[in-house]
């Protein structure tokens, strides 16, 4: 039996909960790995270790259309993220409290995004974009 594929999202239908030592990570991707799985794993693991996957879904919002894998939950620290099986594309630091977004690399490695969406509540720390917990 096939998994359902989720359609687009619109903007406010993804809910994060983060806190102390628990941050989450917004991967924008281009419109051709619309469909597709991107792993990431602790950095400090092999390429053989357990890896969390998520989805790139199209992500309709009132600055457009973007296409974007969400990694909630992530305990805080360097995630290796996964080309394939066993090329790394690159490594991203997750902070407690926020929510880091990377863009996915034409070329290894992954660079902090240098034009992050705008996003209500957002803020700006150290080349990443974050948004405060939610109390």
């Amino acid at each position: 039996m096939p998994e359902h594929v989720p359609g687009p999202s619109r903007a406010g239908s993804v809910v994060l909960d983060l806190g102390a030592g628990i941050g989450a990570l917004i991967l924008d991707a281009p419109a051709e790995l619309d469909g597709r799985e991107i792993e990431i794993s602790p950095a400090d693991s092999g390429p053989g270790s357990p890896r969390t996957h998520s989805l790139v879904r199209e992500r309709r919002t009132s600055a457009g259309v973007g296409y974007a894998a969400v990694y909630p939950g992530l305990a805080e620290g360097a995630y290796t993220i996964w080309r394939d099986a066993g090329t790394p594309a690159g490594t991203v630091t997750i902070h407690g409290g926020g929510v880091t977004s990377c863009r996915w690399p034409a070329a290894p490695p992954c660079q902090p995004d240098p034009a992050p969406r705008r996003a209500t509540g957002a803020g700006l720390r150290g080349g990443r974009r974050t948004r405060p917990a939610s109390r």
